[in-house]
């Protein structure tokens, strides 16, 4: 199981190829890999920089807590576009989402593919509404919804007013869900029941579901 970091900031619009191409400098000529970093994604939403940074396991438990070798050095490059979110920002480990809510499946009823395909799924969250949501979330995944969708494991965070949803699902479920899982009555309801709690990021832009979905623009895999 891949544990992740989840790290939130401003991003100047347009600034996507800039960020990712220091990033793919830095991870193409040093070896994050051997400080258990073994992948990173870099998404944008809006005004928002995404960073997920995938390890083998927590750092926590491994010791391995560094970032790249040269963090000041890209910190120093991607400072005129990526720029702290938090209100109460005071170091770099302020920037870095607060997991409250995790759920995979058991081995039984995992689904079988040979990939997972990660969406990255950004709104507003209440203050406080932390232990809601995970309610709401729980209650549902202890059915047989998530792995009728192919969902393989899903992940919740919040950074100040932002909420970010990591929902990791086979390959083969992305590709045969072509937007129809968000017409199921039992979606609906989590909706419904959510809405208290979670709301568009943009209120002006968004339309439906899929406008609340992150894009990705740089990502780096560790081949050994």
């Amino acid at each position: 199981m891949v544990f992740r970091n989840v790290i939130v900031c401003h991003m100047v619009p347009g600034s996507d190829n800039i960020v990712g191409d220091v990033f793919g400098y830095y991870d193409e000529s040093t070896r994050p890999q051997d400080l258990g970093v073994i992948g990173r994604r870099l998404l944008s939403f809006h005004d928002l920089y995404i960073h997920v940074i995938e390890r083998k396991e927590d750092p926590r438990i491994s010791g391995q807590t560094r970032g790249l070798p040269a963090f000041q050095k890209i910190a120093e490059a991607i400072a005129p576009y990526v720029t702290p979110y938090p209100k109460y920002w005071k170091n770099p480990s302020d920037s870095v989402a607060k997991e409250f809510y995790s759920w995979v499946p058991d081995e039984d009823s995992a689904p079988e593919s040979a990939g997972r395909n990660l969406t990255v799924i950004i709104g507003r969250i209440k203050p406080g509404a932390e232990p809601d949501v995970a309610r709401i979330f729980g209650e549902s995944d202890a059915g047989s919804l998530p792995v009728q969708l192919g969902v393989t494991g899903r992940w919740l965070y919040s950074i100040d007013d932002v909420y970010v949803h990591l929902l990791e699902r086979t390959d083969a479920a992305v590709a045969d869900a072509a937007g129809q899982d968000h017409d199921q009555p039992v979606f609906a309801k989590i909706m419904a029941e959510l809405s208290p709690y979670i709301s568009p990021y943009n209120p002006e832009t968004w339309r439906g579901p899929e406008d609340s979905v992150a894009k990705e623009f740089y990502r780096w895999q560790a081949e050994d």
